[in-house]
């Protein structure tokens, strides 16, 4: 693949800016509304925390496995925001002296993210108020992102491509025809869901823009970066699943046997990596972008990194998101 000439659809960010506009929401007046977290009630769908694995838990059990993970489903999308708005900040002075609806889509992306990482801060506290002490979510922010962020532009693209496409599926899929849900937690993802469908296709575009630059040793590099970025995604679901196991087992007022906690824990990762990971992966949106970018020897290098991560994930998944 060759360096190539670009042309900005300017009508597409038009729309991002139009859609944007037109579903604006505030985090008091729309989302929070004064309300709780309910915590006799589920947080996370089953087809998402993959608690069906966990045959020998209870009601209550299962109830606060959700919670669990819930609660670190949405410090991790505050984590990764971090990283996302602050390349989006950087990318805008791309558009500042040029297409000047371009700069308007990404500075309202960049606006919206820093809204979603207080929204999940709002979330943290309530969820601090209600559960069990104890609770840790090990990332710090700025670490991470200083890690993402030294990578090639492509390369997080890429990333962010892929988060905001998986964060898509799981609220359509999975979270959305849920009624069980406690209705904050459904409300967040709801509204979440709302503004990140524009942010999706501001990272496609902005991805395909930064790719048109590259000729085929500097893409060859950013897939060594993405497949980075893709061993550390899994260093960071690794540590909190380990981390999120030992809370639950440590609240739960059960006599643990040694193999129930040894299932809580492999059950733990390997619905991580399905979230953060292999869902993502897998959704033919993402594939095909992913593959309309790269050669059939790049695909290959990825997906031997990715193989050992998603064999398990996948050979462990027994039923459909929904």
């Amino acid at each position: 693949m060759q360096a190539a000439q670009y042309q900005l659809p300017s009508h597409r960010y038009a729309k991002c800016v139009e859609v944007s506009k037109r579903i604006r929401w505030d985090i008091d007046l729309d989302v929070i509304r004064g309300r709780t977290l309910d915590t006799h009630q589920t947080f996370l769908p089953d087809g998402l925390s993959q608690v069906y694995r966990l045959p020998f838990l209870n009601e209550a059990e299962r109830r606060f496995y959700s919670q669990v993970q819930g609660r670190t489903y949405a410090n991790m999308f505050k984590l990764v925001e971090r990283f996302i708005g602050a390349k989006m900040l950087e990318l805008g002075r791309d558009h500042a002296l040029g297409d000047q609806i371009a700069l308007e889509a990404v500075v309202r992306l960049t606006d919206e993210e820093l809204k979603h990482q207080e929204l999940f801060r709002r979330i943290e506290l309530l969820a601090g108020a209600d559960m069990p002490a104890g609770y840790v979510f090990l990332p710090d922010a700025d670490e991470v992102a200083g890690f993402v962020l030294c990578k090639s532009t492509w390369a997080i693209l890429a990333l962010t491509c892929h988060i905001e496409i998986f964060s898509q599926v799981h609220y359509r899929q999975s979270i959305e025809a849920d009624d069980t849900l406690s209705p904050l937690f459904k409300d967040v993802f709801m509204y979440h869901w709302k503004e990140e469908s524009q942010h999706a296709i501001i990272d496609e575009l902005e991805w395909m823009r930064e790719d048109a630059k590259l000729d085929e040793p500097a893409r060859d590099a950013a897939v060594n970066d993405l497949i980075a970025l893709v061993v550390g995604v899994d260093g960071v679901v690794q540590t909190q699943a380990k981390q999120d196991a030992a809370y639950f087992c440590e609240h739960v007022d059960r006599a643990w046997q040694h193999a129930e906690i040894a299932d809580v824990q492999a059950a733990m990762l390997d619905a991580y990596r399905w979230q953060y990971i292999v869902s993502g992966v897998e959704e033919p949106r993402f594939a095909a972008l992913l593959a309309s970018v790269i050669d059939e020897a790049q695909h290959q290098r990825i997906g031997a990194a990715l193989a050992p991560i998603m064999k398990r994930a996948l050979d462990r998944q027994t039923l459909p998101l929904i």
